[in-house]
């Protein structure tokens, strides 16, 4: 379903990226007990990471087996859904290993270009991918999906298509969109084969 952000991401794997992404996608359209949440996956150099990172509370995924901290374990899925209402981000390893939780991200570094109505959230996360190799993965409060690569927003996900009518894209240029199965992808131009659409004027039906 992501084939066209793993193409624009190509320091990691199809395999991690993927469920990654799936679950940030269901965070965004589900939320939690009736109401939307946010939060940030920071996949990969998740030394660099966590060196430019601090705890907010004790890390409530400290100490727990490697195993049962994979991206693909279907157990861990719902302990993130339910850590995903505390503050902080993610830090998720290069294989897929959930590293922490509860991260406050600083980056000190040189000025990204973030648009204009995204939040801390999504400054914190374009921030640590220009000073790392880290991929940013960000779930907006308006279910949104972003991801950011080397400082810069690389894709955008709609999980429900009638939101494309309340809202602008950020991505600049053209564009390609994807619909599958009621989720909006929408990436850079690549060229062949994809809708194009101006970034100005995305239309979708409902």
């Amino acid at each position: 379903m992501f084939d066209s952000i793993v193409c624009q991401v190509p320091e990691y794997g199809a395999e991690v990226l993927e469920p990654l992404i799936e679950l940030a996608v269901q965070i965004a359209r589900e939320g939690r007990e009736g109401r939307r949440i946010g939060t940030v996956f920071m996949l990969g150099d998740h030394e660099e990471v966590l060196a430019r990172s601090r705890s907010l509370i004790l890390d409530p995924l400290h100490g727990h087996p490697a195993p049962l901290r994979h991206i693909t374990n279907p157990d861990l899925r719902g302990t993130i859904k339910e850590l995903a209402q505390l503050d902080g981000g993610f830090v998720v390893s290069g294989d897929g290993y959930f590293v922490a939780a509860c991260r406050y991200l600083d980056a000190p570094g040189p000025d990204v270009d973030m648009h204009l109505g995204l939040g801390t959230r999504h400054l914190a996360a374009a921030k640590m991918s220009a000073v790392t190799s880290a991929v940013g993965i960000v779930v907006s409060q308006s279910a949104t999906v972003r991801v950011f690569c080397h400082g810069r927003l690389t894709a955008e996900i709609i999980p429900e298509l009638w939101l494309m009518s309340h809202r602008d894209v950020q991505i600049k240029g053209q564009i390609t969109q994807e619909t599958i199965g009621g989720i909006a992808i929408i990436t850079p131009k690549r060229g062949g084969g994809q809708k194009v659409l101006p970034a100005s004027e995305p239309t979708v039906g409902v």
